[in-house]
């Protein structure tokens, strides 16, 4: 059973438990995702299933990407994504996957692209503390001191200062899933995933 599907993030809620505690919830809605191609050890020297997911209209599609389609004999779809398996053999084009399959699953990582902040000082970026902020100080935001004198006369690579902030892949592990609804194709889990509404995101067992 394929434990992978890639959905969008429509936004945070809370829900009470049966013990009364209030918990942050995110709602992703992950609609069936398509096999579009099958890969396998004989034919590309690994095992893997290539899912697609995401509305498109026809004529945005282009002639490469259309013959793709029409090769495997499955609708075009918006997005496609890979996804490693021990045994890509027992699948065939056209099935789906959907939130089904995480019924039974108390744990998933989920993956997605954390927002953007854009070009961020190091005490956002980094938290530092900053220095005084009254009493004639003139040092308030700054890094500070960077590098050094004649030796080594650089600044060394890796340090933390200002520069771009998020936009990047980051990975939540071990989100506890609270329910799954299989009518609306929702997976309900506690706490907070990357990314704003309407962001893609994947979710695979932990």
């Amino acid at each position: 059973m394929i434990t992978t599907i890639y959905g969008t993030k429509l936004g945070m809620t809370q829900l009470f438990t049966e013990d009364d505690k209030l918990i942050p919830i995110t709602v992703i809605q992950a609609e069936p995702n398509t096999i579009v191609q099958v890969k396998t050890t004989e034919t590309d020297g690994y095992e893997a299933v290539q899912l697609g997911f995401g509305a498109i209209k026809a004529k945005k599609v282009n002639q490469p990407m259309a013959g793709h389609f029409e090769k495997w004999g499955v609708e075009p779809v918006k997005h496609l994504r890979e996804v490693r398996l021990d045994s890509a053999a027992e699948y065939k084009s056209g099935d789906t996957v959907t939130v089904a399959n995480f019924a039974d699953i108390k744990k998933v990582d989920v993956q997605g692209t954390s927002k953007g902040k854009g070009f961020a000082g190091v005490m956002k970026r980094y938290g530092f503390g900053g220095g005084p902020g009254g009493h004639g100080a003139h040092f308030h935001r700054a890094p500070g001191s960077v590098g050094q004198c004649a030796t080594p006369s650089r600044v060394f690579k890796g340090l933390r200062l200002p520069g771009h902030m998020g936009c990047e892949t980051v990975t939540v592990r071990n989100l506890e899933v609270v329910r799954v609804d299989e009518d609306q194709n929702l997976i309900l889990l506690k706490g907070a995933v990357p990314g704003g509404k309407n962001a893609t995101v994947r979710i695979r067992q932990a």
